[in-house]
């Protein structure tokens, strides 16, 4: 059986607003689609509501240790949890309904922060206790992660994916602003152990809203090459040899590792904003506004998806951006004045929207339903692990150069200090690390994505239905090459 996506009806809204409704404004045209539109506003309660735990946990463990130690393992037992969850969840959800997956995890994550909640109130203060509930939270984020991703495909048509993965950045991003924010101003007022209850009470619209999708069986070509028949380790070893052999998927996602590892400078930014634009120690104004800056440039390219959302040429948009950034990230570095830096953080976040959007929907539409959830791992752990090895590396490159550079050894090298040096060459290595692979990997810059299929009727035999007002019609033909699902 071939994969099935969930097919908007032909009065949608949003595909039958006028050209110039819509060309500068956000693609809604996704949420015409009524399994989508539910994920997608349960995703804005719990992105919101659902990550206070963010700023709670680390505040607990330094009020509890007094150590900023204790938090830094919180951070690196959740890491290795997620990745850990990401690879296998994706190997399961290759053979097992996603729906249930995404359940599953749903209730563990809600029930892992009422669990928190519990020992706050009870006055907890054990370490051990509190690092057990991290990776717990690790383990469930990174199956809900990995599953998503491999379910939202079964839910749009492949045309309507670079709209549906603009609007669940613009949510994450959002969310991943206002959440924190107002955690800080209710923890003196409600204190932290309620933090934990909001979130597992925002879960509970999201395990709603996967409740009431349809069931999402794997397709039968997961029986083959590493399916169903497979040990959990088999179906995770075809999942790479699938990853490794496929041009395309390794050149999108090595793209997408460079521009985050060689191209995310926030770990220099206390000292950028310290040294080179005279802020105050230990943070200040213009510290916060460097942190800002990136992230405000990502949701206002979210407000404006409509302006690249119906673009075919889906490889170079991915390649160019990366570029775009790299050289945002050098305009940074070179920056005399705050507020240069300011615009190319913006701008720059700006264009790793569009990076990350296209990104997503390369590997969603490409890759077979059959090993989806596998390929789904690997993007996680990329996600996650980028940003990680891009603060070591920075951090460390950083403090190496900060004594080299500053003495005034020369004007124009003066002026360079550690930090600025290594956000230049960072962006620099980006700029050349993405051409390499573009020119290397002709196969990215050539990509354009499947035209719409046609309009096509529902799917006889289906032992699935779908709910109520959502059609359901077959995957184009396009969207998976043969014995790919």
């Amino acid at each position: 059986m071939s994969a099935t996506t969930v097919r908007p009806p032909r009065s949608s809204t949003c595909s039958s607003r006028p050209a110039s409704a819509w060309t500068f404004t956000v693609d809604c045209r996704p949420l015409a689609i009524p399994a989508f539109r539910r994920m997608w506003a349960a995703s804005v309660i719990c992105a919101v509501g659902g990550s206070f735990s963010v700023v709670a946990v680390p505040t607990q463990l330094f009020t509890v240790t007094g150590s900023s130690a204790a938090v830094g393992a919180a951070a690196g037992v959740s890491f290795a949890a997620l990745v850990a969850a990401a690879v296998w969840s994706g190997a399961l959800a290759d053979v097992m309904d996603r729906r249930t997956m995404l359940l599953a995890a749903d209730l563990g994550l809600a029930l892992t922060y009422a669990a928190l909640w519990l020992q706050a109130v009870l006055g907890g203060r054990s370490v051990p206790v509190l690092l057990v509930a991290v990776a717990f939270q690790g383990l469930t984020y990174g199956t809900v992660l990995t599953t998503t991703g491999a379910t939202v495909p079964r839910l749009v048509p492949a045309e309507l994916l670079p709209a549906a993965n603009s609007l669940s950045s613009l949510v994450r991003y959002g969310g991943s602003v206002l959440g924190p924010m107002l955690a800080g101003v209710l923890v003196p007022v409600v204190g932290l152990g309620t933090l934990y209850l909001f979130d597992a009470v925002a879960l509970l619209a999201v395990v709603w809203a996967v409740a009431m999708l349809p069931p999402l069986p794997p397709p039968a070509a997961g029986t083959e090459k590493g399916g169903r028949g497979a040990s959990a380790a088999g179906r995770m070893l075809a999942g790479f040899r699938y990853l490794a052999a496929d041009r395309l998927l390794v050149a999108v996602l090595a793209v997408d590792l460079a521009a985050m590892v060689f191209g995310m400078p926030s770990a220099l930014f206390p000292e950028l904003a310290r040294h080179v634009f005279g802020g105050t120690a230990g943070g200040g104004t213009e510290t916060g506004l460097l942190y800002a800056a990136y992230p405000a440039g990502v949701f206002a390219a979210g407000l404006l998806s409509g302006t690249f959302t119906r673009a075919r040429r889906h490889g170079a948009l991915v390649a160019g951006a990366a570029v775009a950034w790299g050289i945002a990230v050098v305009f940074v570095g070179l920056a005399a004045e705050l507020w240069i830096a300011l615009v190319a953080l913006v701008l720059g976040g700006a264009v790793n929207f569009v990076l990350s959007t296209f990104r997503t929907t390369i590997i969603q539409a490409h890759t077979g339903d059959a090993v989806r959830g596998r390929v789904q791992g690997a993007l996680t752990v990329v996600l996650v692990g980028g940003p990680q090895i891009a603060n070591l590396l920075h951090g460390s490159a950083g403090a190496a150069l900060h004594g080299l550079t500053s003495a005034p050894l020369h004007d124009t090298v003066g002026a360079l200090s550690g930090p600025r040096v290594v956000i230049c060459a960072g962006g620099l290595l980006t700029v050349v690390t993405v051409s390499a692979i573009a020119w290397a990997i002709p196969d990215l810059r050539r990509y354009i994505a499947p035209a719409p299929a046609p309009a096509a009727g529902p799917v006889a035999g289906l032992t699935s239905p779908a709910l109520p007002g959502d059609r359901v019609s077959p995957a184009p033909a396009n969207r998976a090459r043969a014995g790919r699902g």
